[in-house]
């Protein structure tokens, strides 16, 4: 039987909150929390996907919210794979996070293509309002594991 047996997936659920400077230096950090989370608990969602995708919201909100409140991270790890919200101040909701952009990112600029690619990797993703701001986040499954004849 290919694919992922109920018994190897985790069991339980867990999540990681963490509050981070309005600044570029919270990229690095928000990376190595997701890392870490993930490697930790030997979860079966794609490590590289999630930091990608995670430095890409981080950096969205360090770059298009005012002021140096702080942007706070949540990771949560389910047994059907993980969810990343970044949490900010600013309550506008992200441009074309849930609807694509009608026209191609300029090939010559270094900007904007984020979304898209919060859009094309994850399984979902959306964005919310909180009671300070905004969270925006994405999903992504348990890769199945691949079945091993012993």
């Amino acid at each position: 039987m290919n694919g992922t047996a109920l018994q190897d997936r985790p069991s339980a659920s867990a999540s990681w909150r963490i509050a981070l400077p309005h600044s570029a230096a919270a990229v690095p950090v928000a990376r190595a929390l997701v890392r870490t989370a993930l490697a930790e608990l030997e979860h079966g969602a794609d490590s590289d996907t999630a930091e990608l995708l995670t430095a890409e919201l981080v950096a969205n909100a360090v770059e298009h919210t005012a002021g140096d409140s702080p942007i706070e991270l949540v990771v949560e790890l389910l047994p059907t794979g993980c969810q990343v919200e970044v949490h900010d101040p600013d309550p506008a909701p992200p441009g074309h996070l849930t609807q694509p952009d009608t026209k191609d990112p300029d090939p010559w600029q270094e900007h904007g293509r984020g979304l898209l690619l919060i859009r094309a990797l994850s399984s979902s993703c959306g964005h919310r309002p909180t009671e300070t701001g905004k969270a925006v986040w994405f999903r992504l499954p348990v890769i199945p594991t691949q079945w091993n004849p012993a």
